[in-house]
């Protein structure tokens, strides 16, 4: 008789070996997209998280696109994830929301923000939307936004004037979030004791680890810092609700909040700090990461600067009163201006993963997405297409003249597709157009050092790009 030990060791290594294959080859009631599983649990995680020193296609992404096609399967974080760089299909996916697929982050993002409140059926996330509208829209740009954020552009640009040396990224994260956090909760960064800008910004470091709430890792320091920023802005609310009942309002994002957590069940204090967390999180970050891609693509092209000085100063020239600012129908008339925003959020890719989970079983082409698998479009994936833009990594803002119906929804997903469009879109357009415009006419930039581009999974940084600021004299533009 076999000792029983043996036995033991025998029985482990059928049961790994089953769980082994298991793993590598999921049940499904189709056939799967090509692809691999990897490791078990870790799946290929590793891979996917590496940064890459190049704006181009993440290598993880781009070398499985070449192996596989534009349909692989692969897991992530313990999820078995197909992702799609096929624009047809992302269109389709993006419009089923409801009906082929639900809204889904990683499960450590989903921990951060209350998995319950994602998850909502789209109502919550129409109410945001309308209010956001509101208060970021294009009506709110027309009427004061377009105007107050040329002041502190220019505020902002004078105090860079003043400084050896700018980073780009994080002064114009500070200026952006002074800007956005005055709208929302009428927030004053520069009076506040808390660095509200740090909190945000290191919550992102946590998006795409692993939700371990272990001192040391990521994900911990992510939530310490979290927990700080949602204690600022519950004391914030918990001020803004006793003066609302006192009866005054400001009129601001969190006034119209408090005034509908009266009428609405769902707008519970948890739901709004949350709420108000994520939306600051998602401004600071997708516009500073654009602007300061701008700004090195521009100053490493000299002829798109100084198209861009023609543009604007052409706009001085036709302008009654040298003293007025900014109009609405300047802004709509940067032709140019509006080319390089385009081309700069082409590269950029500022919502560079788009999630939704399946559920119900979805059948495209040959294959089948089980029900219950994530589904990861890609957004850079699309716009850096050498089938749709020539030379898809070079600057070149002067493709979008003649780029006709190709810069439909299919091919260009800078702020997202379907019912879940960014409701913050223009405003981003409009604070980088006015960025460029005090810029070009008042300011000259020139490049220290830096401005290496790391395109990660989940986000992109221009991190570490420097330059020096100083103010042009009066009345000359070039």
């Amino acid at each position: 008789m076999w000792p029983l030990w043996l036995f033991v060791i025998s029985f482990l290594v059928l049961s790994v070996t089953r769980w082994i294959y298991w793993w590598r080859n999921p049940s499904c009631s189709g056939r799967l997209p090509p692809g691999s599983m990897g490791l078990p649990i870790m799946g290929e995680t590793l891979n996917f998280l590496v940064t890459c020193r190049s704006i181009d296609i993440h290598p993880f992404i781009k070398e499985r696109i070449e192996r596989y096609g534009s349909l692989f399967k692969t897991s992530l974080a313990g999820q078995s994830v197909v992702v799609s760089s096929d624009p047809d299909f992302n269109y389709f996916v993006l419009q089923q929301e409801g009906k082929l697929v639900e809204l889904y982050y990683m499960d450590s993002f989903a921990k951060l923000v209350h998995e319950e409140n994602i998850n909502e059926g789209g109502y919550l996330h129409k109410y945001l939307k309308r209010v956001v509208l509101s208060h970021f829209g294009p009506e709110a740009l027309k009427e004061k936004l377009l105007c107050e954020s040329e002041e502190i552009i220019n505020r902002g640009l004078h105090e860079w004037a003043k400084q050896s040396e700018v980073d780009v990224r994080a002064q114009s994260a500070v200026m952006i979030l002074g800007f956005t956090s005055n709208i929302m909760v009428s927030y004053e960064l520069e009076k506040s004791e808390e660095n509200l800008s740090e909190y945000l910004c290191s919550f992102l470091e946590g998006l795409m680890t692993f939700p371990l709430y272990i001192p040391g890792t990521a994900f911990y320091r992510c939530i310490k810092k979290q927990q700080k920023a949602l204690k600022l802005i519950s004391q914030l609310l918990e001020v803004r609700r006793k003066s609302y009942s006192q009866g005054c309002n400001k009129g601001d994002f969190l006034g119209q909040i408090v005034e509908d957590m009266g009428k609405e069940a769902f707008l519970t204090e948890e739901f709004v700090i949350n709420a108000i967390f994520c939306l600051l999180v998602a401004s600071v970050e997708t516009i500073s990461t654009a602007v300061t891609l701008a700004i090195k693509c521009v100053l490493d092209d000299p002829s798109t600067l100084q198209q861009l000085t023609d543009e604007h100063e052409e706009i001085l020239k036709k302008r009654e009163g040298a003293n007025r600012g900014l109009s609405w129908e300047e802004y709509k008339s940067m032709t140019f201006t509006h080319y390089v925003i385009k081309e700069t959020l082409r590269l950029a890719s500022v919502a560079p993963g788009i999630l939704r989970r399946a559920i119900t079983d979805i059948h495209v082409d040959d294959y089948t997405i089980p029900k219950g698998w994530i589904l990861l479009v890609v957004p850079a994936a699309v716009q850096l297409n050498p089938n749709t833009y020539e030379d898809p990594l070079t600057f070149n803002p002067s493709r979008w003249k003649d780029m006709g119906g190709i810069s439909t929804a299919k091919n260009f997903i800078a702020f997202g597709g379907g019912n879940r469009t960014c409701a913050g879109a223009e405003f981003s357009k409009v604070l980088m157009a006015v960025l460029l415009h005090v810029w070009v006419t008042k300011y000259r930039l020139t490049r220290i050092r830096g401005g290496e581009v790391a395109r990660t999974p989940i986000l992109e940084f221009t991190n570490g790009f420097f330059v020096k600021v100083s103010e042009k004299q009066p009345g000359l533009v070039k």
